[in-house]
């Protein structure tokens, strides 16, 4: 066997353990085998000449990250890949935060204050409770609030005087 074909066969060697390394929970074992191809492979382009081992210490050096990125590119969409990682979150209508759009219609609304804003609390406007920003420091709970500005989710309120 030539040095030539032995390299290319422990690097095609050391790309196979590294994605195996991925999918099948080892301890490290297949990574240390994974090392020793590339090891082996570099010392084979040396055996050719000195400008081929160099030649194969940057291949070694591309190969490795190249690998990894492939195999975490492919992980996700494997039957095992979607079993060991999480789906992203669902999105329910009606949870926490309201989008930006409704928001933009509560601007001008009167609500009551639920829990203290201190300044960041509760109000309920209309059956709907948000969270508030007030204004200027604190506001009692019970107190009336009128929405004066939309900034992205966030409501901010001031406090309206009862004149009686």
């Amino acid at each position: 066997m030539s040095w030539f074909l032995l390299a290319c066969v422990l690097y095609l060697a050391c790309a196979i353990l590294i994605i195996a390394e991925v999918f099948i929970p080892s301890g490290g074992l297949i990574s240390v085998l994974a090392i020793i191809c590339v090891i082996g492979g570099v010392i084979a382009c040396f055996h050719i000449n000195t400008f081929v081992g160099f030649l194969g210490i940057i291949v070694a050096i591309i190969m490795i990250p190249g690998a990894l990125y492939l195999t975490y590119r492919i992980l996700p969409n494997t039957r095992f890949g979607k079993s060991v990682t999480l789906a992203p979150p669902e999105r329910q209508e009606g949870d926490a935060v309201p989008d930006t759009s409704e928001l933009k219609e509560m601007l001008g609304e009167i609500g009551i204050v639920i829990s203290p804003l201190r300044p960041v609390g509760m109000c309920n406007f209309s059956g709907q409770r948000l969270e508030c920003v007030a204004e200027s420091g604190y506001v009692d709970k019970g107190k009336k609030i009128k929405v004066i500005k939309i900034e992205s989710t966030q409501l901010t309120v001031r406090l309206i005087e009862d004149i009686s």
